[in-house]
């Protein structure tokens, strides 16, 4: 009896929903285009460290092989971009990460990435908010800060911030009225910005490249070193001479390949923020098409980006004498163009203006998701009738974006946003992992639906786990993994996948907190191996399983590697944050288990169909049986929702 009731109690965190993927039917105002889900993806992702992290990295790290770094960091990105492209020709829906999860591998999973993509999205947009109030107070003679600290001052050190930012405050309201205002107005606004940064950049990689030397990726430590080494330059940046540990080993690599990878480990967060086009699945006209273009096209475009300003950088001025704080107004001057500072400064405010809007703009539409779906508090769910916007959410995200940076320093808080990032990258790359290998044979529950006066229905018809062990017709051997009898996928290797990949994930995990915190160790380095022969092995089992052959208009490529490699990076990220990280992590997930278990595991949608009388969930079988043809897209998701759908006559 215990153990039924747990078991009932375990179908019901992992419930899966059920979406119509018609892409015609849509609250929101479906007015985006491609150009302008790019521009999107760019604007977020090309933020301000496009202007300071290239001179911190390459002077810390990497030296001028940071365009490596930055090249290594971008095809780890790719990697979660390209799964991301599949769920979004798959699932054209608004939600991103959070309903990806939702419909594979379950409804607690699904709460827990959406509770830390609004953390993350709340944190991003007020520490962006702070970062332009005190570039733009920079730019005033610091008039701003002055002026609060002597009439504002907050004595509360360790807890809140020196002095409260009302210009940031400012800057968060004029935002959330925008974007209230509605999603075209908000787009145009954003392409404005984002063609004026990508402008200031290409001036400056074109005069990086006019002024540069190449002698700067040839630098010889000992020239420098010897005593009678004076600049060639005209300005005297410093009277002070390198030490040989600031210098390293010279040349393009100085600090060796080792120093390239710790350096692609910072430059993976530059690219962080093309999600954001995943949210607009409800927004953009031919989302299928349009989604997957768009985040590969601004992860392009970033790429270009940050390769050329590093490069300019690095060839006008030695890579020891770079500024970790302003690299670039630095570097003209070092070359003699003092007056490029002005256009840095613009580009600087266009690109925290894009940064902003980018992590303001999903998290309104990733609650309103959750609110809808039932898992948050309903009154967030309402949609505006005049500009079609989630106005309930819009204003919540922006009272809470703007108390925040009122009142917080946020630098404690800024790896928070990296554990619900890496997490929904995690989760979406098992997602597609997952998806491409079950079977295409109607679900269970449309067998059942079918046959309603043999079959009682109960205890949740579109819950998952009906389909998997049930009418297995192959028997569970090494030979049959190996060497699948099929060319199609059937319950037997789709079951096997579910669990493969279940185990993977496990071990990617003991693998990384391993690697992170076991050292050189000959225990740990064993133990590494053996997990990792493993992992091989599973992935080698995956890889035997036959593939969906559904047509979609984006898969990713090269499966199941690419998911699977992505996965690995970004646990073993997650695992090198620090531990007053993690600590804030679960203070913030317990707030997030009250809400689920006291809201919403009692109001979810799923759970309403769950506890519907059988006749009922009958008569909505019949009425999608009887609805209009589907899209082959549409055809394929709802394969892996268990929401039942019409065959053709020849399939049944």
């Amino acid at each position: 009896m215990v153990l039924g009731n747990l078991l009932g109690f375990g179908k019901q965190l992992l419930r899966v929903k059920v979406v119509d993927c018609n892409t015609e039917d849509s609250r929101l105002s479906r007015c985006l285009n491609t150009f302008d889900l790019v521009a999107l993806g760019v604007g977020s992702t090309l933020g301000a460290g496009v202007y300071v992290l290239a001179g911190a990295v390459a002077r810390e790290n990497s030296g001028p092989a940071i365009v490596l770094s930055f090249l290594i960091a971008a095809l780890a990105s790719v990697l979660a971009g390209l799964c991301y492209a599949e769920f979004g020709a798959r699932v054209p829906k608004t939600g991103s990460a959070y309903l990806y999860s939702y419909v594979t591998v379950g409804e607690l999973w699904a709460f827990i990435t959406g509770w830390n993509l609004i953390l993350s999205y709340i944190i991003g947009t007020s520490s962006v908010a702070r970062a332009w109030s005190a570039t733009f107070d920079e730019l005033v003679g610091k008039r701003i800060e002055l002026f609060c600290r002597e009439y504002m001052a907050m004595n509360a050190p360790g807890i809140l911030a020196e002095y409260p930012d009302m210009f940031a405050v400012l800057i968060i309201i004029t935002l959330t009225g925008l974007l209230a205002f509605g999603v075209k107005e908000s787009a145009m606004v954003n392409k404005v910005f984002t063609c004026v940064n990508i402008l200031v950049l290409s001036f400056m990689v074109v005069s990086g490249l006019v002024k540069g030397t190449l002698k700067n990726w040839q630098i010889d430590p000992e020239e420098i070193l010897h005593p009678n080494h004076t600049s060639n330059s005209s300005v005297n940046v410093t009277d002070i001479l390198p030490t040989r540990e600031r210098l390293g080993a010279g040349g393009f690599m100085p600090f060796g390949f080792s120093g390239v990878l710790s350096g692609a480990a910072t430059c993976f967060y530059a690219f962080v923020g093309f999600d954001c086009i995943a949210t607009t699945g409800e927004e953009v006209k031919n989302p299928q098409r349009a989604i997957p273009i768009g985040i590969v096209s601004s992860l392009l475009i970033c790429f270009v980006a940050y390769f050329g300003v590093s490069a300019a950088l690095t060839l006008m001025m030695p890579y020891y004498l770079l500024d970790s704080n302003s690299p670039l107004p630095v570097a003209f001057n070092y070359v003699g163009w003092g007056g490029a500072k002005y256009a840095v400064a613009v580009g600087s405010l266009c690109a925290l203006s894009t940064s902003l809007l980018g992590a303001m703009f999903p998290m309104p539409r990733v609650i309103w998701a959750m609110a809808d779906d039932g898992l948050l508090f309903k009154f967030m769910a309402e949609i505006s009738p005049r500009t079609k916007t989630p106005l309930t959410a819009t204003l919540t995200s922006g009272a809470g974006a703007a108390i925040m940076a009122f009142l917080f320093d946020l630098k404690d808080l800024v790896d928070l946003m990296s554990i619900g990032t890496l997490l929904a990258y995690t989760l979406v790359a098992a997602c597609v992992l997952v998806l491409r290998y079950q079977p295409e044979h109607p679900s269970v529950a449309y067998q059942m639906a079918n046959t309603q006066e043999e079959v009682e229905l109960s205890d949740g018809i579109s819950a998952p786990s009906m389909g998997i062990l049930p009418g297995m017709e192959q028997r569970l051997s090494f030979k049959t993994l190996l060497f699948p009898d099929n060319s199609e996928p059937s319950t037997l290797s789709g079951f096997a996948v579910n669990i493969c990949a279940s185990v993977m994930g496990a071990l990617i995990l003991a693998f990384s907190i391993l690697a992170v915190q076991g050292g050189a160790a000959v225990w740990s380095v064993m133990a590494l191996c053996v997990i990792f022969m493993v992992c091989v092995l599973l992935t080698f089992i995956i890889w035997r399983q036959p593939e969906s052959k559904t047509k979609l208009s984006f898969k990713v490529p090269l499966l199941p590697f690419i998911p699977v490699i992505s996965m690995f990076v970004n646990v073993y990220l997650m695992m090198q944050l620090d531990r007053g990280t993690w600590i804030r992590f679960s203070i913030w997930m317990a707030i997030g288990f009250v809400i689920y278990f006291g809201y919403g595991f009692h109001h979810s949608n799923e759970a309403a169909v769950a506890r519907s009388p059988p006749g009922r969930e009958m008569n909505g079988f019949k009425r999608v049986q009887e609805s209009e043809a589907m899209s082959p897209e549409k055809e394929a998701f709802l394969h892996y929702t268990n929401n039942a759908r019409e065959e053709d006559d020849g399939d049944l």
